[in-house]
């Protein structure tokens, strides 16, 4: 009995003293967000302003402010996580993850999610669990669900049209409307060139509701590979099917049917191809 008393009296003692500890936490976390604000003001500058317009000394200026950016975002990641495993008995990390939440794997966010922490039924984790939520209806190990739509000829088309004959298929989910997606569309375009002849397809989803702006951004866009789409925007099939809550957002699909990535982007696409498709 005189041991878990002592035991009870040592947990209450190390609780405390990791709460105590939070403030240098809190302070870093402060001047990464504030860093952000001044990054996020240098580029509103850029963002309302043609791209082509921009002179040399500009693009230099606007790649800077992304790769600081991209710095940030790694630190306050890191150390998000780091605050999540230091406090995890406490409601502490529930501030944090949220903001991280999409840069985060499928397994790390679910190791995040775990009820037995002390933060789990902290009102900053709804998110956080609604982003789960959605990933598992896609993440990596899962096979592919079919979706039936149609094409820009309204023809209807399936993605088993493609999935299971041989390929890798990267599904896109994507929009017109989507300054996001139309940005990354360049690199899926470089993918799709690199690896067409290889092994890879690709089928884009479209969450559009007017078929006009559709298959004007598919052309202007140099986006030549099936496309598919309900026309019914954020009520689409696939929303609900795959979780999809926000675009750009995508499922890489082996040729057995099952999914081995999502959210593949940026250089992250392009690395995953080359590591799959020889």
């Amino acid at each position: 009995m005189k041991k878990i008393i002592l035991l009870a009296i040592l947990a209450v003692v190390s609780f405390t003293a990791k709460a105590q500890d939070t403030k240098p936490y809190e302070e870093k976390m402060a001047k990464l967000e504030s860093a952000f604000k001044e990054l996020e003001d240098a580029y509103h500058s850029f963002s309302k302003r043609d791209p082509a317009t921009f002179t040399d000394a500009e693009k230099a200026q606007l790649n800077q402010i992304m790769a600081k950016a991209d710095s940030l975002d790694s630190v306050q990641t890191a150390t998000a996580l780091e605050i999540a495993e230091k406090f995890k008995a406490t409601k502490f990390p529930a501030r944090y993850l949220a903001d991280v939440m999409y840069n985060l794997e499928y397994d790390q966010l679910k190791q995040l999610c775990d009820p037995s922490t002390g933060y789990y039924n902290e009102p900053g984790m709804e998110k956080v669990k609604k982003l789960l939520a959605s990933y598992e209806l896609r993440h990596p190990g899962l096979m592919y669900k079919d979706l039936t739509m149609e094409d820009l000829n309204g023809k209807q088309v399936k993605l088993s049209d493609w999935v299971g004959k041989g390929k890798y298929v990267f599904v896109d989910f994507w929009a017109s409307w989507c300054g996001p997606c139309r940005k990354e569309m360049p690199n899926v375009v470089e993918a799709y060139n690199r690896y067409k002849n290889k092994g890879l397809e690709i089928v884009g989803v479209s969450f559009d509701s007017n078929k006009l702006q559709w298959s004007a951004a598919v052309e202007k866009l140099g986006m030549t590979w099936p496309q598919m789409s309900d026309l019914k925007g954020w009520e689409c099939a696939a929303a609900k099917v795959y979780g999809i809550r926000s675009i750009p957002s995508n499922i890489l699909i082996d040729p057995q049917g099952k999914i081995v990535a999502m959210d593949l982007r940026g250089s992250k696409l392009q690395t995953v191809l080359a590591e799959l498709i020889k």
